[in-house]
């Protein structure tokens, strides 16, 4: 399991070029991919995009490449030979119309505008994407260490909150029947009141005491929390992105946590139902981070 914050860098020297990659991400619902390239190697975001979805489910990531290949056999001098002659003929009337020395040289030439210009061979794109993505997987491997890191310590937070909400859940369990115990003994000293001297109908209160019961039993809920737990429990031990699974699970839990809030009617089962929700609800936020 791996968090959706990390951070990864890599520098590769490849084909007389230096190549420093980053990647870099944050928490998000889904995975949202930038990444930046210099302006003329364009035709690498495609290929750095999906190598990153190949690695990566969820979360917002950035990816930056800076390519120096001022080493790189990549540049070419042209010269506009028509140009440059025509420079030198007309320096050459110059000189003999107004008797002017005959200092005319190539570096002078080379000097005027546009004899001599430097542009960038054409690139291998196929050997430059391949040294890039070598740059990025190695980055990548350095963010997957440090995602799984955190990963692992959100799990064992997660663990140890599940095992705080079995224990409530047990109290809730335990507290479920004193509650009724109590609402029938209430019942009985107010018909006693109601009634003063009179004899109290045992088989009432017994009824009213059940119907009570029914209708404020939690065990399937109960039941259905520590199912959820356990699942819980499992999906912290899969490999992969499972923080989408781990968000439905924990809106069950907190379904269950709701419903059992609604049947409570009674003060220290309320307490319970409230410390419930909120272990529940820290779960949340943590798995906000899971990838």
């Amino acid at each position: 399991m791996k968090s959706m914050t990390g951070y990864g860098r890599a520098r590769l020297s490849a084909h007389g070029r230096e190549i420093t990659v980053e990647v870099r991400s944050v928490n998000h619902r889904y995975l949202d991919c930038t990444v930046k390239v210099p302006r003329a190697y364009g035709f690498l975001e495609e290929a750095l995009k999906k190598a990153a979805a190949g690695r990566i489910a969820r979360g917002r990531v950035d990816v930056f490449t800076v390519i120096d290949d001022t080493g790189a056999a990549g540049m070419e001098i042209l010269l506009n030979e028509q140009l440059a002659g025509g420079y030198i003929e007309a320096l050459r009337r110059l000189r003999d119309q107004f008797g002017l020395p005959d200092n005319i040289t190539a570096l002078g030439v080379a000097k005027l505008p546009d004899v001599l210009t430097c542009q960038r061979a054409e690139v291998d794109a196929a050997e430059l994407t391949a040294d890039v993505l070598a740059a990025f997987e190695e980055a990548a491997a350095g963010f997957d260490q440090m995602r799984t890191r955190e990963g692992e310590r959100l799990a064992e937070d997660v663990a140890s909150r599940a095992e705080t909400i079995l224990a409530l859940v047990a109290a809730v369990e335990e507290r479920s029947p004193e509650r009724v115990s109590a609402y029938r003994e209430k019942l009985y000293r107010r018909m006693q009141e109601v009634l003063e001297s009179a004899q109290v109908d045992e088989q009432r209160i017994l009824l009213e005491a059940a119907l009570f019961a029914d209708k404020t039993a939690v065990d399937e809920e109960t039941v259905r929390l520590r199912s959820h737990i356990s699942q819980l429990g499992l999906m912290l031990r899969e490999n992969g992105a499972v923080g989408r699974k781990l968000d439905f699970l924990v809106q069950e839990m907190n379904r269950e946590a709701n419903t059992i809030g609604s049947k409570a009617n009674d003060v220290a089962l309320s307490r319970l139902v409230v410390d419930l929700k909120a272990e529940i609800e820290k779960i949340r936020e943590q798995i906000q981070n899971i990838e």
